[in-house]
């Protein structure tokens, strides 16, 4: 079964940070086939469109995590996790 997963970032992204959804699943040893995050300037506007965003790439499994930045600029992942289908 595919799955997605929705990173939901609270707060301003630092100047210079860039969306890269290689390195980010790579740091925070995610599992999942498609990735979409929600900040000021991904494209993004809430977690129903990129929720939509995975339902049409076929993803059957998708769950949202909230993501938040450090005081050095790095992306912390949160430990909740909400199942969105699947």
């Amino acid at each position: 079964m595919n799955s997605g997963l929705i990173i939901y970032v609270i707060g301003k992204e630092p100047p210079g940070w860039k969306a890269d959804l290689e390195t980010i699943s790579k740091n925070h040893a995610v599992k999942a086939d498609r990735i979409e995050i929600i900040t000021e300037k991904t494209g993004h506007f809430d977690v129903d469109d990129a929720w939509l965003s995975l339902i049409r790439q076929g993803m059957k499994m998708i769950t949202c995590k909230i993501a938040s930045f450090s005081e050095n600029g790095d992306l912390s992942m949160h430990d909740r996790e909400l199942r969105l289908c699947g």
